[in-house]
């Protein structure tokens, strides 16, 4: 009998956590890892990778490796920033408009419907545009945002669970509702909840290397997308420039997805 062959879909969570730690790690040790500061000028301009600069110099003459390195700081902590509070709001939401149902579930599920409706990326331009390009903004406008797909998705899941025995069993011991949804309810999120920000985590990275690249990002932090932005005008002499952050940007969304995936759950209700 043929022993079943391995399959490169388990593998897919493992290219997705290498690929992630290539972004992770640097932005983690930015100082330690980048030989010069991001905006320093540290050799001619427009040099091609070598030694002394892994990834070439931009236009200025400042180091590439380094700016790419300090954009990975600056993704990783608008996606955090961002998705932390957007799943603790989403998680409330949802938690709450599921479990009470009713028309709690009713203006909940409508508040949320408006503010999905709202297209984030158009949205981040209005306000950073009149308030200022600074990263706080963005943070502040995307995480408002962006909690209705993680509310929909954690009411979707209550629903599902709310009647189930073990459920039953907890209201007829007399025991409270926070501590129903906290004990009994939450731990069956914890897939979804971590599918669902992970999802957020890549989106923000994309928004954000989309807005720096329009020139909306905040000057005063290296960034990828502004990186790409800058290197336009040199795509024909100097290919290095718009390669190296484009693939550090697909490094990050890819790896970030592929780790995602494999918590995916099989039967999920996401989208009702």
């Amino acid at each position: 009998m043929r022993a079943p062959r391995t399959t490169p879909r388990r593998y897919l969570p493992w290219i997705g956590i290498i690929l992630t730690a290539f972004v992770a790690v640097p932005a983690l040790f930015a100082p330690l890892i980048a030989p010069y500061d991001p905006f320093a000028l540290a050799g001619p301009p427009l040099a091609s990778p070598s030694r002394s600069h892994l990834m070439g110099t931009d236009s200025l003459g400042r180091d590439l490796f380094s700016a790419v390195v300090h954009g990975a700081r600056t993704s990783l902590l608008v996606s955090i920033c961002v998705a932390a509070p957007a799943a603790l709001i989403g998680a409330t939401v949802g938690l709450t408009a599921g479990f009470a149902g009713g028309w709690v579930d009713n203006v909940l599920m409508r508040i949320t419907e408006f503010i999905q409706i709202i297209p984030r990326f158009f949205l981040a331009i209005v306000v950073l545009a009149i308030f200022g390009d600074g990263y706080r903004n963005l943070v502040i406008v995307l995480a408002i945002s962006s909690w209705p797909v993680i509310g929909r998705a954690v009411r979707s899941q209550t629903l599902a669970v709310r009647d189930l025995a073990y459920v039953e069993s907890a209201r007829m011991v007399g025991a409270r509702v926070p501590r129903i949804i906290v004990r009994e309810i939450l731990p069956s999120m914890w897939s979804i909840l971590t599918v669902m920000t992970g999802l957020l985590l890549a989106d923000v990275i994309l928004i954000e290397a989309s807005l720096s690249f329009l020139g909306l990002g905040d000057p005063n932090h290296a960034s990828w997308g502004r990186l790409a932005s800058d290197a336009q005008q040199y795509l024909r002499h100097a290919w290095w420039l718009a390669v190296f952050p484009g693939a550090a940007i697909v490094t990050a969304v890819v790896g970030v997805n592929l780790v995602v995936n494999d918590w995916r759950p099989e039967h999920s209700d996401v989208g009702s």
